[in-house]
């Protein structure tokens, strides 16, 4: 039986060719590309999940230094009015002075650095004279212990790598959605040549180019790792 296809032009059916042979091409640089950027989802997520953990361990840090302080500091008030009771330590009025002879004067000097600080601007406002004075050393601006900064700076470093991770994640998804633009451009092109009209051949093969010279310039604009 004769083949009752037209015959394509030859600058046709060489266009159809490069076209199908550069899509080829397209379609495993798309699949490497979504695999460089799910493997970069995947460091982003376990980077994400450490920091928290570490953030989890900092804030239970956190938790015992104020435990530690408010344990300190309670002694410390207990000791200091029993001596002030006793008459072996004057009422502070404004600033203290520790006396190493003394429980609360110990007890002071033990505090941890970063509440010893909130501790003697709490004591420089004359908490037990001026009623506005803040009633602990909790309340003031000067007490921020460390371990509270190191949680905050690793649940922003969480943050930061988890929408990395969902930036990653859609890199990948444009890469295989491009895949699947530049394998439909490969399927009107194999099927250009096998239309029984010539106007369907015009048609295919018009698709085929359209499709892929957008592809095209998708893909080269997208972001790209290696």
């Amino acid at each position: 039986m004769d083949d009752a296809r037209p015959q394509m032009r030859p600058w046709v059916d060489l266009a159809l060719t490069i076209v199908m042979a550069l899509a080829a091409v397209g379609t495993a640089w798309a699949g490497f590309q979504s695999a460089k950027w799910s493997g970069l989802q995947a460091i982003a997520f376990a980077e994400a999940g450490a920091a928290r953990t570490e953030s989890a361990k900092a804030s239970t840090d956190a938790g015992q230094d104020r435990l530690k302080d408010l344990v300190a500091f309670t002694s410390w008030i207990d000791a200091l009015q029993t001596e002030i009771v006793d008459g072996t330590s004057p009422r502070p009025a404004g600033d203290y002075t520790p006396n190493p002879d003394e429980v609360s004067g110990f007890l002071y000097d033990r505090f941890r650095p970063e509440f010893k600080t909130a501790v003697d601007a709490w004591i420089a406002t004359r908490p037990m004279v001026d009623p506005d004075a803040p009633a602990t050393p909790f309340e003031m601006a000067e007490y921020q212990p460390a371990s509270d900064a190191v949680a905050a700076e690793l649940v922003a470093k969480a943050e930061a790598s988890t929408a990395d991770a969902h930036e990653y994640n859609q890199r990948s998804d444009n890469y295989v959605f491009m895949a699947v633009i530049l394998a439909l451009a490969l399927f009107f092109a194999g099927v250009a040549g096998r239309t029984r009209t010539l106007r369907s051949q015009r048609i295919l093969s018009s698709a085929a180019l359209i499709t892929f010279i957008g592809a095209a310039i998708v893909l080269l604009a997208l972001p790209k790792t290696f």
